[in-house]
């Protein structure tokens, strides 16, 4: 396992040291999962955490997510991963493959919760969420006609806050999320996140083609999570793949120039699309363009 801490930074590369996870600073980015719609053994959905003093906030629920979650929670200690801890699910769109486990986290041990959870997104979320319920009605009646002990029989129900455009904040305590649109082809509106905390700036893209926006969010942050999509392997696809892609994701060497302009602490490559290529050759594409540090994630890597 690798840990990264960076000393803040604001127009310069941070310093990256590697450190074990018990090391003092306060903010850690746990990547629970690196996936994309193509179903890959070793890498869950689309999924990353920001913990912040005990706190988590988690971005986007795919395939897997709450699995991975449990994971770091018991395998590597981060409590605030524990399903029923989780507080706060930011998601970016609603492509199935970063909203699956949504309906899971809600679902899982809700019960045992102490607080429901809250889901922010796009337009959209609401009407997803009531489905959730529907899907559960049997199961949620079953176990709130008193058969079992519950903290509160309503804590199977989210708080959702949905937006049709970017610029929303959500703050708490110490904690400042800012969401801002990014360009997924046809899904509008689709949006990253700039995470702020005492100690640290984290940048989550989501799914996105190359994005000015983005570029300008991510300036000056400690980490930058990034989707990526292979050249090599795009180049096999067909046309139309081709042009879908090119419209909805980033190409390595597009991604190359969003560091090379944002300059982040750390690059971190995530939704990984390769198809055919090796998935390591997306780093060196990268790497050919881009000077500073970066590194290709793995599910449950911490940073």
């Amino acid at each position: 396992m690798k840990t990264f801490k960076s000393r803040l930074a604001t127009l310069a590369l941070a310093t990256i040291t590697s450190l074990p996870i018990t090391a003092s600073a306060q903010t850690d980015v746990v990547i629970l999962g690196t996936g994309t719609p193509v179903p890959d053994a070793d890498r869950s959905g689309p999924a990353a955490a920001v913990v912040y003093n005990g706190q988590a906030y988690v971005f986007d629920a795919g395939g897997g997510m709450v699995q991975r979650a449990i994971e770091a929670a018991q395998k590597k200690g981060i409590e605030a991963l524990y399903p029923t801890n989780i507080k706060h699910l930011f998601l970016t769109h609603l492509h199935s493959d970063h909203v699956l486990d949504y309906p899971e986290l809600a679902a899982t041990y809700w019960w045992r919760r102490t607080e429901q959870l809250s889901a922010y997104g796009p337009s959209g979320l609401q009407a997803m969420t009531d489905g959730y319920y529907e899907m559960l009605d049997t199961d949620i009646k079953l176990r709130t006609a008193g058969h079992q002990p519950i903290k509160n029989p309503t804590f199977y129900q989210v708080k959702v806050e949905e937006h049709d455009k970017g610029g929303w904040v959500v703050t708490d305590g110490d904690v400042k999320i800012e969401a801002f649109e990014v360009e997924h082809g046809e899904i509008k509106p689709a949006f990253g996140y700039r995470i702020t905390t005492p100690d640290r700036v984290v940048v989550i893209s989501g799914d996105t083609a190359y994005s000015e926006k983005l570029v300008e969010m991510a300036k000056g942050a400690d980490v930058l999570v990034h989707e990526v999509i292979n050249e090599a392997g795009l180049s096999k696809l067909s046309d139309f793949w081709q042009s879908y892609h090119g419209s909805s994701h980033t190409r390595t060497s597009e991604l190359a120039k969003i560091a090379s302009e944002a300059q982040p602490g750390l690059l971190v490559l995530t939704h990984i699309l390769h198809y055919s290529a090796p998935i390591e050759s997306t780093l060196s594409e990268v790497q050919q363009g881009y000077a500073g540090k970066v590194v290709l994630a793995n599910d449950l890597d911490i940073y």
